[in-house]
């Protein structure tokens, strides 16, 4: 099973290549150079495994929350890619990647994942690795203010870790809101591809892999405003 997988969603630009289980991968944090990056990426690991495109089962992309244009970016290459290879789509959570990712690296279980948003607030949520390497999301994935983030009342004792920007711009205003003690912090914690590609070889297995027209970024500021324009009506 062959899965190509890029991620343009934050300030780091990946790309990574699932060959039969084994993944290679490439980073790099390129604010704003994303376009000009991830293309180069996705060839050069073809060219290091021998592989071509025809011979891929499915591409991955980092479907947000983050950056829209990096979003945008990173949606439109996959969309591209299996319309001409007619192959899957497999999305795949930021929050949830960041998390795998902190697994992967620390074998941290417990995340409090939260993306610099802008406009005073983050993307966030609350994940938990199991013992596979599985990411559930024990909150919503949503964009909030600093002020606002929780998790269950149950989960307060939980070894919880601190993942993302978020907790760089907001960490003391994030801690008194929550009122827990953290094992630590990684404030400048990104999407890595290596995951997104190890959490789609799962996603395909189960067939979760979607058409192209379905392969859509998760902007979550988007859906609150309209949420707040029906308040209005």
């Amino acid at each position: 099973m062959n899965i190509l997988a890029i991620d343009t969603a934050t300030e780091s630009c990946s790309a990574a290549l699932s060959v039969g289980g084994e993944v290679i991968s490439r980073y790099e944090l390129a604010p704003r150079r994303h376009n000009h990056l991830i293309l180069e990426m996705a060839q050069s690991l073809l060219s290091e495994a021998g592989l071509s495109l025809q011979q891929l089962d499915g591409v991955a992309f980092g479907r947000g929350p983050g950056s829209f244009t990096g979003v945008r970016i990173a949606a439109s290459v996959v969309q591209g890619l299996a319309f001409g290879l007619d192959i899957p789509v497999l999305p795949v959570s930021t929050l949830q990647a960041m998390a795998h990712r902190a697994w992967r690296i620390n074998k941290i279980s417990y995340s409090l994942v939260a993306i610099d948003a802008r406009m005073g607030e983050v993307y966030w949520s609350a994940c938990h690795l199991e013992q596979q390497g599985q990411v559930e999301l024990l909150t919503e994935e949503k964009v909030i203010s600093p002020d606002a983030i929780h998790i269950p009342g149950d989960m307060i004792g939980y070894p919880w870790h601190a993942l993302g920007t978020g907790w760089k711009s907001y960490g003391d205003r994030m801690l008194e809101c929550l009122g827990i003690d953290l094992l630590s912090s990684e404030p400048e914690w990104f999407p890595h591809s290596h995951d997104i590609a190890v959490m789609a070889q799962y996603a395909l297995i189960k067939g979760q892999g979607v058409p192209v027209e379905n392969a859509l970024p998760v902007y979550l500021r988007n859906q609150v405003a309209k949420k707040t324009v029906c308040r209005k009506r």
